[in-house]
């Protein structure tokens, strides 16, 4: 199952719930503003990032701007406190699996949550059609 960690507001989110559920795609959606995200969902989050905080929390966004305070500098009770209080320092949609997560809409990237056998089907009919082409 694929949790969907979105903001309603978030044109990003719209798109990667479009692109699911036009892919019949099954998941679970949590929305950050009205359901805080539990400090279990964001160790979770955390343990699939590569560079950390660095990959979810919007440095651009208006609430870290104000809050000017260094993320490298807070223990993980504090950031998870911090997020609970401000959902909106995270980037978004969050979408994540048992075994791999993506942050943001990417139709590339978001393309590794179909099952193994669509993509497979995909790659048939596209080398099906490249030998048309040729």
């Amino acid at each position: 199952m694929i949790d969907l960690y979105i903001s309603p507001s978030c044109t990003s989110c719209r798109k990667a719930k479009a692109w699911l559920a036009a892919h019949d795609v099954e998941s679970r959606e949590h929305n950050i503003m009205t359901q805080p995200i539990t400090p279990e969902d964001l160790k979770s989050i955390l343990s699939k990032t590569e560079n950390g905080t660095e990959d979810i929390i919007s440095t651009r966004s208006k609430v870290f701007q104000k809050l000017n305070i260094d993320i490298d500098e807070l223990t993980l009770n504090e950031l998870i406190e911090l997020i609970s209080e401000h959902p909106s320092l995270l980037r978004r949609p969050i979408i994540i699996d048992d075994k791999k997560m993506q942050i943001g809409f990417n139709e590339d990237e978001i393309r590794a949550f179909l099952p193994r056998e669509y993509r497979r089907a995909e790659m048939r009919d596209a080398q099906f059609r490249a030998e048309l082409v040729d």
